[in-house]
């Protein structure tokens, strides 16, 4: 069953509808909060609901990590849900990946720098219903995707897809719109152990065992279609449950490492990609969960020593009057135009800031390694995938675009596009210039990417362009996060320590 009511506007289907008495006087109605084109969106939700039986509606929103939290409401419930939001403690924007929050919620400063957070009060999670859709896995349950509000309504700051939308008007007022298509590598993995035992269990600050699981594909054979084969219960459940979602699925692939693969989503606007990815990924694990596997977006689990996975992010820019795309050169020497060449300019000036939101784990900069078809180093390339950013298309080519490739698969995804808008806008507005492109990627001398999510921290704290484009309290609150997770790691004494110098001292 699909999500979407594709009716014609005559036999009921998709319309603008007014607003209905029953819809008046909640928070969504009291503080302007949706569209006429959101209200008609909601009344498409109880038509479906009703249609397809929907007994269970999650509501759910996008938290600093990129992870998906919120709450499960019943069928009677909702459309107060719809009218007023649901309520969730404002202290779940306070913590790192581990659950342990980075800030003083109980005391009388919290340090946040924004009202609203004492006393871990509540946000309302403000639903979106033109992100409505039926999961095809989980029998008679909808979900829709929610954004952040104070119970005054003022906006919470830190919302991540209010921070991409407020970077996507910066982007309109010069004209512009970003498209951008994802490549999303990921490994699945056989579950071994279901069990959740007490060592399993999580402590904020200290995460549990991993689950035990075994490869399901051998590895070394990028593309390699009997290996593909072999996974095909993957495939086939994957393809099922993405296309049901209606995502713009293009290609499941079996990418270069053991029990790797990659999916590719058409690319659409910004602000859809977004929505397009956190959905996918939390479809892709719970899908494979259900089915005794266990799919992750860590860019390199242990059993990932061949390859580490990667967010290679599409992007190109087209003009808001008429369509038409900003990046093709006009003249047989370049391939980029000077709009491009300046947004190039802007990815590279602060990319090193920006690898603070496209690589926002410990773990994903042990990617970084030459010779990787991952990139270590600032530099760009025609059609070049050692370097950080590939420059694919000809003089001429409606399709030219941009390829960073620096991300990794757990980033934030309205996040990881904000940092993109912020750098590429102000190569813009600055006319920055590339220079010349690499031919050697992985050649010494040139600038490397930050070394470890404190170094990556480190440049957006000192990014003057950053701060002021988000404000500095999304800055400090976003690197007092993250630094919290960075200090816990250097405090853990790792099996590799263990195995270096307990036996040698």
């Amino acid at each position: 069953m699909r999500s979407v009511d594709t009716r014609p506007l005559a036999g009921g289907g998709n319309g603008a509808r007014p607003m209905l008495a029953a819809d008046r006087g909640g928070f969504v109605d009291r503080h302007g909060l949706w569209t006429d084109k959101q209200y008609a969106a909601a009344a498409q939700i109880r038509r479906v609901m009703d249609e397809v039986g929907i007994e269970l509606v999650r509501f759910a929103f996008v938290d600093q990590h990129g992870v998906l939290r919120g709450k499960t409401i019943t069928r009677d419930a909702v459309p107060g849900v719809l009218r007023s939001g649901v309520t969730a403690p404002s202290s779940l924007m306070l913590k790192d990946t581990s659950g342990r929050s980075a800030f003083e919620v109980f005391s009388g400063e919290t340090g946040v720098g924004v009202d609203g957070f004492s006393g871990a009060g509540d946000i309302v999670l403000v639903p979106d219903p033109s992100t409505f859709r039926v999961l095809p896995w989980a029998p008679r349950t909808g979900w829709i995707l929610c954004d952040l509000r104070f119970p005054d309504g003022r906006p919470v700051p830190f919302c991540p897809r209010s921070i991409l939308r407020g970077q996507l008007d910066r982007l309109a007022a010069h004209g512009f719109e970003l498209t951008a298509g994802p490549e999303l590598e990921f490994h699945v993995f056989k579950a071994t152990d279901g069990a959740m035992t007490l060592e399993r269990t999580n402590v904020p600050g200290a995460p549990g065992k991993p689950a035990e699981v075994e490869a399901t594909s051998a590895g070394s054979q990028l593309l390699h279609e009997e290996s593909l084969d072999t996974l095909d219960e993957v495939v086939q459940l994957l393809h099922d449950g993405l296309t049901r979602l209606d995502l713009p699925l293009r290609s499941i692939e079996m990418e270069f490492g053991p029990s790797q693969m990659e999916i590719t989503l058409a690319p659409t606007d910004a602000m859809q990609t977004a929505d397009n990815v956190v959905l996918a990924r939390s479809a892709i694990r719970q899908i494979c969960r259900r089915n005794g596997y266990h799919a992750t977006f860590m860019a390199k689990p242990v059993g990932a020593a061949v390859a580490s996975t990667g967010w290679h992010l599409h992007q190109s820019l087209r003009r808001l009057d008429n369509g038409t795309p900003v990046f093709p050169g006009g003249d047989g020497d370049s391939v980029l135009s000077s709009v491009g060449s300046h947004y190039l300019a802007g990815l590279l000036e602060h990319a090193s800031a920006a690898t603070a939101f496209s690589t926002p784990t410990v773990n994903g900069y042990k990617r970084y390694a030459p010779y990787s078809l991952a990139p270590d180093a600032i530099v760009w390339g025609l059609d070049n995938k050692g370097a950080m950013v590939r420059v694919v298309g000809r003089c001429g080519d409606p399709n030219t675009r941009l390829e960073n490739r620096s991300g990794e698969p757990a980033a934030n995804p309205y996040f990881y596009l904000a940092a993109q808008v912020i750098s590429g806008l102000d190569g813009i507005v600055r006319g920055l210039h590339p220079g010349a492109p690499t031919n050697d990627p992985y050649e010494p001398g040139a600038q490397r990417l930050p070394r470890s999510l404190g170094a990556a921290i480190d440049a957006l704290e000192a990014d003057e362009v950053f701060r002021a484009a988000l404000g500095t309290e999304v800055v400090e609150w976003y690197s007092t996060i993250k630094r919290a997770e960075f200090a816990r790691y250097l405090g853990y004494v790792s099996d590799w320590e263990q195995r270096e110098y307990f036996g040698l001292f």
